[in-house]
């Protein structure tokens, strides 16, 4: 079953939140509750239900774990994927550190950086190996997914080298636009555009706030 990009992401997020409903000891949702806790309507919810087969929706709403059960069987690997960070800076650590152990289905195996201090230094559980072995380390722990947390100038290169060594899919955390052949599946996270984003809506705010004042 092939499933749109954004449908994805809010499966993602849906198993996000669903989760934490669960660990409250909440059971069962409605498709309005799950739209609003994820800020979109409930129109979206039960056509991305829809899209996926899953359509158990009882009078008390959806079960929880039967929900959490039926994402993961469509986003998730049957044995997992391994996960490489490369550039262990402030953030490569702040990175490692989150996301280690919040799925069981992607788990980081290494980190990589130039840094001699660094190298061999166990962060967050995953040991930290030096650039220059990169492309064994990769070939050895079955790294298929890269993170990208290098200086913005280094993005380019690394990122060749990633692709041209088996890895499938690359998250750039970095500055610099890249441009990845197929098949590696390139997604591209820029933190300066998204506070740019908020900060428009905050200026809109103040402006429509004003005008009525």
């Amino acid at each position: 079953m092939s499933i749109p990009e954004k449908t994805v992401a809010r499966l993602s997020e849906y198993r996000r939140i669903l989760l934490d409903c669960l660990a409250k000891g909440q059971t069962h949702i409605f498709s309005h509750e799950l739209a609003n806790l994820n800020h979109i309507t409930a129109v979206q919810v039960r056509r991305d239900m829809m899209l996926m087969g899953f359509s158990s929706m009882q009078r008390k709403g959806y079960n929880i774990k039967e929900l959490i059960g039926a994402i993961g069987n469509l986003i998730d690997t049957t044995n997992g994927l391994n996960v490489g960070v490369i550039g262990v800076g402030n953030f490569g650590k702040a990175v490692t550190g989150y996301f280690r152990g919040k799925r069981s289905k992607l788990n980081i195996v290494a980190t990589f950086d130039v840094n001699e201090d660094k190298v061999g230094k166990v962060v967050s559980g995953v040991k930290c190996y030096h650039i220059d072995d990169l492309v064994s380390i990769i070939k050895k722990l079955k790294i298929s997914i890269g993170i990208l947390t290098v200086p913005p100038e280094h993005a380019k290169s690394i990122a060749e080298l990633l692709a041209a060594n088996g890895i499938q899919g690359i998250l750039n955390f970095t500055t610099v636009p890249l441009n990845m052949p197929p098949p590696v599946y390139l997604e591209e996270y820029d933190m300066i555009t998204s506070i740019e984003k908020v900060a428009y809506f905050v200026k809109k705010y103040d402006e429509e706030k004003r005008s009525f004042s």
